[in-house]
């Protein structure tokens, strides 16, 4: 009976560690007199299917007039934990629809936040709401290590189990050898 509890845990844990993370976006300005950062959205997702993400809360940002550029990332306890961006103020302006971009990494984790406006088509879509997008990060490739470099006499590197490439006499010999037995016979042929 104790096993079949601990299995249960074990299933609990693994459910618990696959559970839907949230992310919270936060906006400033950057200007000389900036206030602090403000909540624009909340995100929900799976970091085993980003591509169900959903924005759970959006608040269009009230923009000082001169604001230009903003900084967007994700804060907790008054700090950036993720890698900010740097946006124009003119992906919220009327006409355009945010897309919040994630990165996170394979724990989930969110690694880079931004934000980018796409025109409205009205005539394409009804669907003017923001959108998130959520990209994982994954392990690149490592590198594959092969059989150890084999050096010639000379100390020129050769490939194990391939011939050496051969000197200019050693592939044209044959056409030296004919060279010569023509200049020692005439010619062979008639001198008129």
């Amino acid at each position: 009976m104790r096993l079949s509890a601990l299995f249960a845990g074990l299933a609990c844990a693994s459910l618990a560690a696959a559970a839907e993370h949230t992310a919270a976006i936060y906006i400033q300005p950057v200007l000389s007199g900036a206030g602090a950062p403000a909540l624009l959205a909340e995100v929900t997702y799976d970091p085993f299917l980003p591509g169900e993400a959903v924005v759970s809360s959006f608040e269009f940002p009230e923009l000082p007039e001169d604001a230009q550029t903003v900084r967007v990332g994700v804060r907790q306890g008054g700090a950036w934990v993720s890698s900010t961006s740097i946006a124009s103020a003119r992906n919220f302006a009327k006409g355009y629809k945010p897309h919040l971009l994630l990165t996170t990494d394979e724990a989930g984790d969110v690694v880079s936040a931004g934000v980018r406006g796409v025109r409205i088509d009205a005539g394409q879509t009804r669907d003017f709401g923001p959108k998130a997008v959520v990209t994982t990060v994954a392990r690149g490739e490592q590198v594959q290590l092969g059989k150890p470099v084999v050096l010639s006499p000379e100390g020129k590197k050769t490939a194990a189990g391939e011939p050496e490439e051969k000197t200019l006499l050693q592939k044209y010999w044959w056409v030296i050898g004919i060279v010569l037995l023509l200049t020692v016979t005439g010619g062979g042929g008639d001198g008129k």
